[in-house]
């Protein structure tokens, strides 16, 4: 078992700014000019033509108030009006492309995530997911699923989504404590969350999973184990429990806090350990990166199978291989090539009646980014990976991984140890070529 001195010398040595790894490459190592669209539309087609199955993301962006702890593309606002016009503006962008089918996809995942996707009236999202399925197949065995604020989400959101076809929801409890809600400006109650989570059970959902952060502004053990009393009380079939990631750089909704008000370190690695013990205690089985679930949860069965998957919705049960992004800051996968959409609601919007896809950024994978791509997915996915040769890294940089317990290693098997569990996107890091080469800017958050 290792100690609490070997640990905290593991946590001062790699708690070091990492790329999350919900894409390879990540998006600040992409290239400089966006492909266009032409060539984004030539090579999706080329993918549908011999995977016909996709998944659908929907981008809603707007928000009542400001979340200070988020780092997603929002837009706040109390006025409704909005609804409409950018509904009208996803359906546009989901006709482009219609257009340019030339093989129907069938839809096997779909998420609305925001933002807040319950800002919206139910009957503007029951007219803009009606219009996506009506005009492509559905797999019967189709995923569908939403972000619920219990804030805003109401019995007719979960009604109608449920008559389209969502059968999983996401529910940003984050934490219990009325203090850290307050300093982290999200209005919501513990009341608000039981009755989001018991009323989206007697209607039909057969999955809810409950987003947990450590390391949120004052929060300490006591309010951990708070919340995970809140867990133990609803069983949620998943739980993301996931790092606070301070990049007040980025986000400039973080500078109402700085860093003295943060658990750092070891204090930090303190709360996930408390956390995590809870959650197992409780039954919740470990996967993939900060993620848990119930072992009768479809995603815990196809990680015991070998067949989880992530993408830039998260871990997910169904694979794709083409992920059409819709919205503002959308991003769109095709496995050999990235775009996101233009962030700003409004430009969004302008482009996209013009007819044109709204690609502001993006990025075409080389045959060595694909393969390390494969490596990394398998690591966060599996916890192991074959890698017969890594040209482009030294040995070296996963040798002092081996030497400090974090992976083992026979012949070309990399496996991921208990203790490297703590560490995975280190141990990603550790073969990534474009992050080896870029250590040393201040891109991303820290590792814990």
């Amino acid at each position: 078992m290792i100690t609490n001195l070997l640990m905290s010398s593991l946590i001062e040595k790699y708690n070091t700014a990492v790329p999350r790894y919900t894409s390879y490459p990540a998006v600040p190592h992409w290239q400089r000019e966006a492909p266009s669209q032409e060539a984004w539309l030539r090579t999706l087609n080329a993918n549908i033509s011999e995977h016909n199955e996709i998944s659908v993301y929907i981008h809603l962006p707007f928000c009542e108030n400001l979340c200070t702890y988020c780092g997603c593309n929002k837009r706040i606002t109390k006025n409704h009006a909005v609804e409409m016009p950018y509904i009208d503006a996803v359906i546009q962008e989901w006709d482009i492309y219609l257009d340019s089918f030339e093989t129907t996809p069938v839809i096997k995942e779909l998420h609305l995530g925001g933002g807040t996707p319950t800002f919206f009236d139910p009957l503007e999202l029951r007219r803009l997911i009606s219009y996506i399925t009506s005009s492509v197949e559905v797999a019967a065995d189709h995923s569908f699923s939403f972000e619920a604020h219990p804030n805003s989400t109401t019995a007719e959101h979960l009604m109608e989504l449920y008559d389209l076809g969502f059968k999983r929801l996401s529910i940003g409890v984050q934490d219990v404590s009325p203090k850290i809600l307050k300093a982290i400006n999200r209005h919501q109650t513990v009341e608000q969350v039981r009755v989001t989570t018991e009323l989206a059970r007697e209607i039909g959902y057969d999955s809810i999973n409950y987003d947990i952060i450590y390391g949120l502004p004052f929060q300490t053990e006591e309010h951990i184990h708070q919340t995970m009393d809140l867990i133990d009380e609803m069983r949620p079939d998943r739980i993301a429990f996931y790092s606070y990631a301070h990049v007040p750089w980025k986000s400039k909704g973080q500078r109402a806090y700085d860093e003295k008000d943060l658990p750092m370190g070891t204090a930090k690695q303190h709360l996930k350990d408390v956390g995590e013990a809870r959650l197992i205690d409780m039954g919740y089985l470990t996967i993939g990166m900060d993620h848990y679930a119930l072992p009768t949860d479809q995603l815990y069965i196809s990680y015991q199978a070998g067949q989880m998957h992530r993408n830039f919705m998260g871990y997910t049960d169904q694979y794709t291989r083409c992920m059409i992004g819709l919205g503002a800051s959308s991003i769109s996968d095709c496995w050999d090539m990235y775009i996101q959409n233009e962030k700003h609601v409004e430009d969004y919007q302008r482009i996209v009646s013009t007819g044109q896809l709204p690609i502001i950024k993006g990025h075409g994978l080389t045959k060595c980014e694909s393969e390390t791509r494969g490596y990394i997915l398998q690591l966060i996915c599996q916890g192991e990976v074959t890698i017969a040769a890594i040209e482009s890294v030294s040995p070296d940089r996963y040798l002092g991984l081996i030497k400090d317990g974090l992976v083992s290693m026979k012949n070309d098997q990399i496996k991921v140890t208990e203790t490297g569990q703590k560490f995975i996107r280190n141990i990603c890091a550790a073969i990534d070529p474009k992050y080896i080469a870029q250590a040393e800017q201040q891109v991303f958050s820290k590792a814990i």
